[in-house]
């Protein structure tokens, strides 16, 4: 009895690291470089395999050679477990996203405290990269499909 008490008492010590591991998994499925076009407008995003905790992202936008946007970008399991989303945009300072609901292929960070976007979600359609920004309530939508390069 002394043997399964001990037993039972281990499994429970290590239950919640295991699920606090299992629910801040980074997004490896976002993992490369994806672009999209439009006639002369032109967008593309890259990201790095997770390691040691954080994916580090980069994207950029333009017209013909024109850049008009960059913005670099993180995803990072913070030291209390939280997947949080950090965007430094042009000059502006780095913004924090919170991870709200994650799965295999999709995952969702918000700050309702941001003007514009609050709410940035990412998924995957098979070699399709999908992201779309909007307010919290899903107001003032704007889509993105990117294609990973290469293919």
């Amino acid at each position: 009895m002394r043997k399964l008490f001990g037993f039972a008492m281990l499994l429970l010590m290590f239950m919640p690291v295991g699920a606090a591991a299992e629910e801040t998994e980074l997004p490896s499925w976002m993992t490369g470089a994806w672009a999209r076009s439009d006639g002369e407008s032109w967008a593309d995003e890259y990201w790095t395999p997770p390691r040691a905790g954080i994916m580090i992202g980069a994207s950029r936008s333009g017209k013909g050679e024109v850049l008009q946007f960059w913005e670099h970008m993180r995803i990072v399991r913070e030291a209390d477990s939280t997947l949080a989303f950090w965007a430094i945009s042009a000059d502006q300072n780095p913004v924090r996203f919170v991870a709200t609901k994650k799965s295999p292929e999709e995952i969702i960070f918000e700050n309702a405290e941001h003007d514009y976007p609050q709410r940035i979600r990412y998924w995957r359609e098979g070699k399709l990269l999908k992201a779309r920004i909007s307010l919290l309530d899903g107001s003032k939508p704007v889509d993105f499909q990117f294609r990973m390069m290469g293919q």
